[in-house]
């Protein structure tokens, strides 16, 4: 059952722009940001063993959304998306300063084995993913203040989730030849 609940908060999450955007159009006032907060609430209570990481950016939301909700303001919804950008880029840009990069411990999820020579690299990439982050959070900011909510959505809800999986699966591509040619 907690499962269940962890797969359903998750694609909740990941939903969120659509979800602001359905509620503010079609519930009555106030609604979605109740209904947010309490998956962000469960999201929290499911995942503290797992995602420790990610407590700051669900005790965010959960501020964010009981704010809106009890001051009425539902653009303060739209600022969540600001502080899953800031919060990825902090972890990232802290394993970089720390080590492992962030990217070199998923890596070594599938490949334990990493050359030496491949430790630049993966930093190189996890930089690059620092500056997605950048360049998200920034469009982000952008539309949660001056753009209406479909471009909001469209943006959030859409163009971030291509360019995140754009960097992804290319990375993921130029990595299997970069390890061929460095082995």
């Amino acid at each position: 059952m907690v499962l269940v609940l962890q797969i359903i908060t998750a694609i909740a999450l990941i939903c969120y722009p659509i979800a602001v955007y359905l509620g503010l159009q079609f519930l009555p006032p106030g609604t979605i940001a109740l209904l947010l907060c309490a998956v962000l609430i469960a999201r929290l209570a499911l995942s503290k063993q797992q995602l420790k990481s990610m407590a700051l950016p669900l005790l965010v939301g959960i501020g964010l959304t009981a704010a809106s909700f009890i001051a009425k303001r539902n653009d303060w919804l739209l600022f969540y998306p600001v502080v899953i950008n800031l919060t990825m880029l902090g972890l990232f840009s802290y394993s970089l300063k720390q080590g492992p990069s962030m990217i070199e411990r998923l890596a070594r999820l599938k490949e334990p084995d990493l050359p030496d020579s491949a430790i630049g690299y993966l930093n190189n990439v996890t930089r690059l993913w620092c500056g997605l982050f950048i360049i998200n959070g920034s469009f982000a900011l952008y539309t949660a203040q001056f753009a209406s909510l479909e471009w909001w959505t469209l943006y959030n809800g859409f163009i971030a989730y291509i360019l995140m999986g754009l960097l992804l699966g290319g990375e993921w591509l130029y990595r299997k030849f970069w390890l061929k040619k460095h082995e």
